[in-house]
């Protein structure tokens, strides 16, 4: 069975808020650098590190990450 599409679903989303998630969780969970994540993700280097700053400042280190993958 070919799961190219499936495949396609997690490393190139297109809903904005899956999007983000994956991207974050690429840098965060699987180490990969900002701009590389970036580049797949179709964000700005500026805003993937933006992105990740406040992730960290309000998602993790707060324990409620809901609003960055909330409609």
């Amino acid at each position: 069975m070919d799961d190219a599409r499936c495949r396609e679903f997690f490393s190139l989303p297109t809903q904005p808020y899956h999007r983000r998630y994956e991207a974050l969780r690429a840098v965060f969970s699987e180490g990969r650098s900002q701009k590389e994540v970036a580049e797949q993700f179709g964000f700005e280097h500026s805003t993937m590190r933006q992105l990740v700053y406040e992730f960290r400042e309000h998602g993790c280190h707060s324990g409620d990450a809901s609003p960055f993958f909330a409609n």
